[in-house]
């Protein structure tokens, strides 16, 4: 006999924008526990001290975080001149510093470099893993790591406002696995002066944006009460960036037992991914061949 499972069986997103001085994993707990959901997850890590969008999946939205992460993200943020760090943000220990400090023509130039396709090293203090271990666990050992340089899609990169000599805001629009923080480090070396990230702010994450976010304050008042469900929005919002297929009455039952099942006919091509629909909500995600969608996941729903 199967383990039930414990919670309750809520699906959907809960858009939050997140406040400073708490992790991504610590505000998906707390949203799990205030839904009394059975599963959740996040689209997307912000770091302790950043601000903004994040997008939190429960139930069977968990299925559409993927396509969420592969969106593009847009975030602000101010580069700090004259100090370079060991997290490459204002929370870490300054490791050494400079008195240069560039014009504004300079920081024009140099941005021209980390646009479009770039590679970039993430910081010591990051998820990525090392040999099986996070790199943050092992800059918390003290252990420095060579780590390798990945390919970021970079949309947007310009400068917002210049406070003065010490500091530039900036807006980037960036692809999946972006670090904000290596950006700044990379700028500041580029113009001889050293940097760091001192604030950040993710605006938007895919389909997601900070316009009607909820906060963790509104999370705390209405935890575990009928009325949190008004926070949620649809599932379907994870799916946006891929084709809608209606599916038949037919189709819909087959797909929902994992078989390829019929959808209407679109545009969308041989082979091409797209999410199929009956009565309004989400039944499977699959690839489209010959008027039918062959199911990679299925939303029980």
């Amino acid at each position: 006999m199967g383990r039930v499972k414990k919670g309750r069986a809520v699906h959907g997103w809960v858009i939050i924008d997140k406040p400073p001085g708490i992790g991504s994993t610590t505000i998906v707990n707390k949203v799990k526990w205030a839904f009394q959901a059975q599963k959740a997850g996040h689209a997307g890590t912000l770091d302790p001290d950043a601000t903004g969008v994040l997008a939190v999946a429960l139930g069977e939205a968990t299925k559409t975080v993927p396509f969420v992460t592969d969106s593009l993200k847009c975030y602000r943020f101010r580069v700090a001149f004259g100090a370079a760090t060991s997290t490459d943000d204002a929370s870490g220990v300054v490791l050494d510093t400079s008195e240069a400090r560039p014009s504004d023509d300079q920081i024009e130039a140099a941005l021209t470099a980390f646009r479009g396709d770039i590679f970039q090293v993430p910081p010591q203090v990051s998820a990525v893993k090392v040999e099986g271990e996070r790199a943050y666990d092992l800059a918390r050992e003290g252990i420095a790591m060579d780590l390798i340089a990945r390919p970021l899609w970079v949309e947007r990169l310009a400068v917002l406002a210049r406070p003065d000599a010490d500091h530039v805001d900036l807006e980037m629009v960036c692809g999946k696995g972006g670090y904000v923080r290596s950006i700044a480090r990379d700028l500041g070396r580029a113009l001889g002066c050293l940097g760091h990230v001192a604030w950040l702010r993710r605006e938007w994450s895919g389909p997601f944006d900070a316009t009607g976010a909820v906060t963790m304050e509104d999370i705390e008042r209405l935890a575990r009460t009928e009325a949190i469900d008004s926070l949620l929005r649809p599932l379907e919002l994870g799916l946006t960036d891929l084709p809608e297929l209606p599916a038949t009455p037919e189709g819909a039952a087959r797909l929902r037992n994992g078989n390829p099942g019929m959808v209407m006919a679109s545009s969308v091509g041989w082979g091409d991914e797209a999410w199929a629909s009956h009565q309004g909500r989400a039944v499977a995600v699959g690839v489209y061949k010959a008027g039918e969608l062959h199911p990679s996941r299925v939303f029980n729903l």
